[in-house]
């Protein structure tokens, strides 16, 4: 029960950290790219950039290359871009891993406590013969208990690891769109 537990509160933790994470990720994209393009178009690159440089989100990040090669051809500062952007979009994939893993795993380790508590029932008719349905009820009850908790921690695990995967893949798709929108400016 204690590994499924564990599973249980890194599990949540990770849920938590990445949806704040994306929150504030999601929620900086529109003003930087609304800044940024102003700038560009008021040919003020050079306030542009310093912006850029004094922001730490991954849009931030991605602008600045496109912004210091303004000028260059469009197909070079979009190829820039992508490298950049592979970078961080593998960034928002941080701990989702990890969480795929704990949703695969807490099912087995309930499967683990099932095949435990089964070998204490048959120890118990072992040593005491069949015995009575009291007996051999703690073994049983050991086996069906853990079997429910590794469920109950990897259904959860599931839908949380699949909802914050489609999240960080919507995420992906709001940077290339503003990226785009931004070389589309710079771009020659």
């Amino acid at each position: 029960m204690y590994p499924i537990l564990i599973c249980s509160v890194i599990g949540w933790a990770i849920f938590l950290e990445r949806l704040r994470t994306f929150f504030i990720i999601r929620r900086a994209i529109n003003p930087l790219v609304d800044k940024v393009s102003t700038l560009v178009r008021t040919d003020k690159s050079r306030e542009a950039i310093s912006h850029c440089e004094s922001q730490s989100s991954s849009l931030a990040k991605i602008l600045l290359v496109v912004l210091k090669n303004q000028g260059s051809e469009r197909a070079k500062i979009k190829t820039l871009a992508e490298e950049v952007g592979e970078r961080e979009s593998a960034s928002l994939q941080r701990y989702l891993g990890l969480l795929g893993t704990i949703a695969n795993i807490t099912p087995l380790l309930g499967l683990l406590g099932t095949v435990l508590g089964m070998i204490e029932a048959f120890n118990v008719i072992a040593t005491e013969g069949v015995g009575t349905p009291i007996t051999l009820g703690g073994g049983i009850s050991e086996a069906l208990i853990t079997t429910a908790a590794g469920l109950t921690v990897a259904v959860p695990m599931i839908l949380i690891h699949r909802y914050l995967t489609s999240r960080a893949d919507q995420i992906t798709l709001d940077l290339e769109e503003s990226t785009m929108q931004v070389v589309d400016l710079v771009g020659a």
